[in-house]
C-alpha cells in the first residue's frame, strides 16, 4: 500500500510528556498507534520527556536575533531539534494535569522557540502569527491525551492550545486522541484486557490510517472515543481505590 508521503518514508516523532514515562498511559496511546504506523512504513521514534535534560526557556530570544536557530542552552534539546524540523508528524503526548499538558510537555514546547520567526504575517483568518515568506516550515501536529476523569469534555483546553499553538507555527493539527478513564490503559486486571486490547487495536488503526491518508477516518474516531467500562462503575472502582490507599 503506498504511504501518504509519495516516493519516501514518513517520519513520525513522538513525544510523550508523561513523567511516569514507559509506565504511562501515555506510553500506551503512543506505542500502540506507532506499531500500526510502522506497518505500514513509517519511520518512528519514541522520545520520553522524563528521560530527558530539558532547561526552562529565558524568553531571551538570541536564537532568533544573535545565534538564529540556535538556544543559548546546550541541553537535550540540541538532539531534538533538529528531529523536530526533519519529521513529517510529531506527535504530543501528555496526561491531563490540572486540565493542561504536563509541565515536561510545556517546557519542551517552549523551547521549539529556534524553530520559529520573530517576523508577522497575518493567517487565512486575517490574524496575525509568526511566519514569514521563505519560512518553509509547516509541521503537522497529532494531540494524544488522557485523564482520571470519564468525560472528553476535560480535554478541551488542551485542545483550544493545540490548535493555536499549530496555527502559530503555521502547522495544523491533523488528529487529536483523548481518553478518559486513563488509568484502566495500566491495569492489570482480567475482567479490563480485552476491552483494553480492543483499545489498543483501533490505536493500531488510528496509526496505519495517518501514514495512508493523512486522517482518521470517522469510524475509528467514533470507536477511539468508546468508554472502556460504563462512567458509573469507573467512579465507584476509582472511588474505592481511594479509600482503600488512605490510612
Amino acid at each position: 500500500m503506498d504511504v501518504w508521503i509519495e516516493g519516501e518514508k514518513m517520519k513520525i516523532l513522538a513525544i510523550n510528556g508523561s513523567p511516569k514515562g514507559q509506565k504511562s498511559s501515555t506510553h500506551v496511546m503512543i506505542n500502540s498507534f506507532l506499531e500500526g504506523a510502522k506497518k505500514q512504513g513509517a519511520l518512528v521514534e519514541n522520545i520520553f520527556l522524563s528521560n530527558r535534560n530539558i532547561n526552562y526557556c529565558k524568553g531571551c530570544f538570541v536564537c532568533w536575533t544573535t545565534t538564529p536557530g540556535k538556544c543559548i542552552f546546550k541541553d537535550d534539546m540540541v538532539e531534538l531539534l533538529p528531529k523536530i524540523r526533519e519529521s513529517d508528524i510529531v506527535i504530543l503526548g501528555s496526561p491531563l494535569y490540572c486540565n493542561n499538558i504536563t509541565g515536561n510537555l510545556k517546557t519542551f514546547i517552549d523551547r521549539m522557540l529556534p524553530l520559529g520567526t520573530p517576523y508577522f504575517e497575518k493567517d487565512e483568518n486575517g490574524l496575525y502569527r509568526h511566519g514569514e515568506e521563505g519560512h518553509d516550515w509547516a509541521p503537522k501536529f497529532i494531540m494524544m491525551s488522557n485523564c482520571g476523569f470519564p468525560e472528553k469534555d476535560h480535554f478541551d483546553s488542551i485542545s483550544l492550545w493545540v490548535k493555536r499553538f499549530a496555527r502559530n507555527c503555521k502547522g495544523e493539527v491533523i488528529a487529536e486522541i483523548y481518553k478518559g478513564q486513563g488509568p484502566l490503559l495500566v491495569s492489570k486486571s482480567d475482567k479490563l484486557k480485552k476491552a483494553i486490547d480492543e483499545y489498543k487495536s483501533v490505536l493500531r488503526t488510528a496509526g496505519e490510517e495517518i501514514v495512508t491518508s493523512g486522517t482518521l477516518s470517522e469510524a475509528t474516531k467514533e470507536t477511539l472515543n468508546k468508554d472502556i467500562v460504563p462512567h458509573e462503575d469507573y467512579i465507584r472502582n476509582a472511588t474505592s481505590n481511594w479509600n482503600n490507599k488512605r490510612p
